[in-house]
């Protein structure tokens, strides 16, 4: 039987200023509640001191803190994936390192979920404080992901999960892992609430716009056949684009006696050349993928755990 209310996961990079000052204020917000709650940080292999200041504060507060260091960078929804395998809490809360989300707002995604009865509540920002390329890239995942999914809201990394939710999704297999993707196969009991997010005091993202589109890439690809029906359409359009040509340029012989169309034949050539080569890669996309999911790598692989409570033992991956 489950003896802790809340298990609190946070993946982490680079975030030694911050990791303090997130642990304690999130203690005391549930010190003010009166639940028990476990804090689980997952070092994603970064190249400051964040490991050292887990590794104090697990000796400060132990029975509150779990730290657990992956081998290598995963990247941070698979070190999202591997703090929900060390969970024991009723109900998982995910929150980033940065203190953009406060914690203080943790009281209000329980409140949602008690209200609602929700397996998954979102805390969503109506006003973000991101730079303009990070923006943007954020904007490209969440369209990507409404389209994907077919889902309507808005969404976040901060997040209230249930319990049987969490250990679905514990069943994943696939080595690509986005969380949100995931959560949305197994539930449509959402609800979402808006919360503050603050300006970044310390450091800065370590998403780069590039980053961004290449994970709404594995999104499209890992999630969904789309791409591979939208060659259909391009190849569809091709032809009718290629044979509208045809009966253009047939019409056009009979009223011209010298040869011409060699623009518009290069032009021709140029445009179905590189839809089959857009096709090809598309398919080579998806070929690619089935070869790394035969593959069976690991999605996360743990180096060292530091805790002093007794916990059920999963296996690592």
């Amino acid at each position: 039987m489950r003896s802790i209310d809340f298990s609190v996961v946070v993946p982490v990079y680079n975030s030694e200023h911050s990791l303090a000052e997130l642990f304690e204020r999130t203690r005391a917000v549930f010190a003010k509640l009166g639940r028990s709650f476990e804090m689980i940080f997952v070092e994603d292999c970064g190249k400051d001191r964040s490991w050292e200041v887990l590794r104090e504060l697990s000796d400060r507060y132990p029975g509150e803190v779990v730290a657990v260091r992956l081998a290598r960078n995963f990247g941070q929804h698979n070190a999202t994936l591997c703090g929900f395998h060390h969970a024991n809490g009723d109900f998982v809360i995910t929150i980033d390192d940065d203190l953009q989300i406060p914690p203080e707002e943790i009281p209000r995604l329980i409140e949602e979920q008690e209200r609602s009865g929700a397996e998954l509540v979102y805390g969503y920002y109506d006003e973000k404080h991101h730079g303009l390329i990070q923006n943007l890239g954020s904007w490209v995942i969440q369209k990507t992901f409404e389209v994907t999914f077919s889902a309507k809201g808005k969404g976040s990394s901060f997040r209230l999960i249930s319990a049987s939710l969490i250990e679905k999704v514990r069943q994943h297999r696939q080595r690509f892992v986005f969380i949100d993707g995931l959560l949305f196969w197994y539930t449509q009991y959402v609800s979402r609430i808006s919360v503050k997010h603050e300006p970044r005091k310390i450091g800065r993202s370590s998403y780069s716009m590039f980053k961004r589109l290449r994970q709404a890439a594995d999104v499209f690809f890992n999630f969904t056949t789309l791409p591979l029906r939208w060659t259909i359409y391009v190849g569809f359009l091709v032809s009718t684009i290629s044979l509208g040509l045809g009966v253009t340029f047939f019409i056009r012989a009979f009223y011209y006696t010298t040869p011409s169309g060699w623009a518009s034949l290069a032009v021709t050539i140029l445009f179905v050349g590189g839809s089959i080569l857009m096709v090809l890669g598309i398919i080579g996309e998806y070929i690619s993928r089935i070869f790394t999911l035969n593959n069976e790598r690991p999605q996360f692989s743990v180096k060292e755990i530091l805790t002093s409570r007794e916990q059920t033992k999963r296996a690592v991956r």
